[in-house]
């Protein structure tokens, strides 16, 4: 491993450092630039190492070129207006894809592929995609914030700075965990054994063992090559111990694992999220293990997890850093005006921050309560000053150590793995700054806030929602009925039609993405498009025949001639819902059939209350099929 080429830092980009590099690693066969949707998905090209250092300068400067039917970007890249560029990053790190598969002839090395982020341009000017956008987010948030400080010199008194002009630079980190399930192929583990092994913590940062245990161990040392600083690998909630075969070899391997590794810039932080997924499948893949980073891969059990740590520091000029969000006084305060405002902005303006988190029907299949998955647009502070909170119930966790400033940072819970990083981060940030603004032009000292963020339902506030309570130190799904969630927290999208609809129920809390054209109007548009397409596609074409395939496996078991009522009460039942769900009559079109019309005539609305239905309906199916099942003989 001591051999490979990992990475070629942001400070390593000139053409001379950049031929030096290549050239004294020959096993480095190709160069691949990548850029980023809006649907988050990244291009990729093989493009021979020659050619790229036969003529580096033009594709440093002008990229490569595709067209609209390669890269997501709906009502922006039309079949008549298609030309989209991919233009280099040099701010960023570049990373090596090894083919682990593949040794080059020559050095014994994988064969690798120089990895470089890039933006996407369209019509050579109008710079697009999830990438550019999170640029864009961060350097408004910088420059806004800078200003803000200037214009409101009394929030020094809250932070360890005493004036705007000892700031030398904004900085903006970010950080992702990771789960994963990991699995031996066609092998499907019994539900009832994943759940009950759940409930019993069974594998909650248990030892792991076998190829599990060899895969976790390599992954992590190969991301410590790249530079990414990992912090852990351990085992999560979800999973059953494997078992060893006849043969000696692992089978039935089901677990779940999360890996967590060093904070980073804004950009820097998703663009390693990006090639540490590739790595992390790569390597289990040598070890015959399958990869997932579905939320909800299966129903009943943990769903995978991405939380997703924000924070903003200052770099003064005397060179010591500091905090912003943090208090000066953390005996007696929670943060700044700047954090407070911060998280008040997160949490007033969650609708339209959710379509960017939740953007498919998996992600909100595993956002239901009992899985540690937050539902609920609150946070938790934390009793005193001096008791950082632990609760996991909470959308947003307020994340302090006592002695460390530098530590304070936001936690959202939502996002998962499938999750745009980008998009989440920047639309996060731009919330922020919305709340900071209100803060800081108000003029609102700490305990202000901290009243304003603890208000009751029904409170008037000078910045949030009256009818909403933001604060909880209580566990939300034991303390609350679902009524009163609803009803204080606000009601949790069930759909994805109902989430993406918050860009017409708040037209003015989507205004804040369009400060300074981070979001223009077009590129909204073209996430709402995208987001649409995906969502009735995958309903269409991939939930609707994997509900009828359930349908039709859920058939009789037991004889008419030896049996007991209660075999034909429950299958009674059974059919009754498997006619309901799949078999159309003359004038009665089932409920598949009717997702499917109502999709097609771009019923949206009822194809979303028709969704609902049928996965209330084939949850009561499986449910009665494994009572049913288990009763024979």
């Amino acid at each position: 491993m001591d051999k490979m080429l990992y990475t070629i830092p942001a400070d390593k980009h000139s053409t001379e450092e950049i031929r030096e590099i290549l050239g004294k690693h020959p096993e480095i066969k190709f160069v691949s630039l990548v850029g980023i949707d809006v649907g988050g998905h990244d291009t990729d090209e093989k493009i021979p190492v020659e050619e790229f250092l036969k003529d580096m300068d033009k594709f440093l400067t002008h990229g490569v070129q595709t067209d609209g039917s390669s890269v997501v970007l709906p009502k922006i890249a039309k079949l008549n207006n298609a030309k989209v560029d991919i233009i280099p990053d040099k701010t960023v790190n570049w990373f090596v894809d090894h083919n682990f598969n593949y040794p080059d002839p020559d050095t014994g090395l994988p064969v690798g592929t120089l990895r470089i982020p890039s933006s996407l341009v369209h019509n050579d000017s109008e710079r697009v995609g999830s990438r550019v956008i999170l640029r864009d987010a961060i350097r408004n948030f910088k420059d806004d914030l800078m200003e803000l400080l200037k214009n409101n010199p009394y929030v020094f008194e809250y932070i360890d700075a005493d004036s705007v002009d000892d700031i030398d630079k904004i900085i903006i980190t970010a950080a992702t965990e990771l789960e994963f399930w990991v699995k031996t192929p066609d092998d499907d583990a019994d539900r009832e054994q994943l759940s009950t092994a759940q409930m019993l913590k069974e594998q909650y940062w248990k030892r792991t063992t076998g190829p599990v245990r060899t895969a976790l161990e390599e992954t992590m040392l190969i991301l410590q090559k790249y530079g990414f600083e990992m912090e852990m690998g351990h085992k999560e909630v979800g999973g059953v111990k494997a078992k060893l075969g006849n043969s000696g070899v692992y089978d039935h391997v089901m677990e779940q694992l999360e890996i967590d590794w060093k904070y980073s810039s804004a950009v820097q932080a998703a663009d390693n999220e990006n090639q540490i997924k590739y790595v992390v499948r790569d390597i289990f893949r040598m070890y015959g293990l399958e990869v997932t980073f579905m939320a909800k891969p299966m129903e009943g059990v943990a769903g995978n997890g991405e939380h997703t740590h924000m924070g903003v520091s200052a770099r003064l000029k005397n060179g010591k850093m500091i905090n912003l969000f943090a208090p000066s006084d953390t005996e007696n305060q929670f943060m700044s005006p700047i954090g407070f405002g911060a998280l008040m902005g997160m949490l007033k303006n969650y609708d339209v921050i959710n379509p960017f988190v939740s953007s498919s029907i998996d992600s909100l299949n595993r956002l239901k309560p009992g899985y540690e998955a937050p539902v609920c647009t609150v946070t938790s502070l934390g009793h005193s000053a001096q008791m950082p909170s632990r609760n996991r119930t909470v959308l947003v966790g307020l994340v302090r150590e006592i002695g460390n400033k530098m530590a304070t940072r936001f936690e959202l819970r939502s996002p998962n793995p499938k999750s745009n990083t980008y998009l989440v981060i920047a639309a996060s940030y731009m919330a922020m700054l919305d709340g900071i603004k209100a803060a800081l032009e108000n003029g609102k000292a700490s305990d202000e806030l901290e009243r304003s963020i603890s208000k009751e339902y029904g409170q008037e506030d000078f910045y949030l929602d009256k009818d909403r309570i933001y604060r909880s130190e209580l566990d939300v799904f034991d303390e609350y009925t679902e009524e009163e969630r609803d009803k204080f927290f606000g009601k949790a999208p069930r759909t994805v039609w109902e989430n993406i609809s918050a860009f017409d129920e708040y037209p003015e809390k989507l205004e804040i993405f369009k400060r300074d054209d981070v979001m223009t109007e077009l590129a909204l548009e073209s996430y709402r498009q995208a987001t649409l397409d995906q969502w009735k596609t995958e309903l269409h074409n991939r939930i609707v025949p994997d509900v009828m395939d359930v349908v039709r496996h859920c058939t009789k078991l037991h004889d008419d001639d030896d049996c007991v009522d209660y075999d034909r009460y429950y299958w009674d039942k059974i059919q009754g819902l498997r006619n309901h769900l799949g078999r159309d009559l003359l004038d009665v079109p089932c409920l598949l059939t009717r997702v499917i019309r109502a999709l097609d005539a771009e019923d949206y609305s009822t194809a979303s209350q028709l969704q609902m239905e049928m996965q209330k309906q084939v949850e009561e199916l499986m449910r009665l099929y494994i009572i049913y099942r288990k009763n024979l003989f």
